[in-house]
């Protein structure tokens, strides 16, 4: 089973904290780390050219790659964003230990 790290940018920590409890409790990432705040630079609207800067927070959330189209589902269920950065990074090397721990949670 391949571990991934799910990334979901948020509009403040109260967001964050929101959908890393819900992802939890829908057993769908075994741990969320919080990274806030980060600086955020990008062009919005689409195609107009505009260079937007935000505060936001980010997730990064330990899963397993089978879990991600679900957390896409449920995340944009819930998010404030219409189109929130929502990705997955592959784990190339992973403790074994700890893969066993996130195996064992999502089951």
């Amino acid at each position: 089973m391949s571990v991934i790290t799910a990334c979901v940018t948020c509009k403040d920590l109260e967001e964050a904290n929101k959908i890393a409890q819900h992802l939890l409790k829908k057993r769908l990432v075994a741990c969320v780390n919080i990274i806030d705040p980060v600086h955020s630079h990008y062009l919005w609207p689409p195609k107009k050219g505009r260079i937007e800067e935000a505060q936001e927070a980010v997730l990064l959330c330990h899963t397993l790659e089978s879990k991600y189209k679900d957390i896409e589902k449920e995340v944009l269920k819930i998010h404030s964003y219409t189109n929130p950065a929502l990705y997955a990074i592959p784990v190339s090397h992973v403790s074994k230990k700890y893969h066993d721990w996130i195996v064992g949670e999502l089951r």
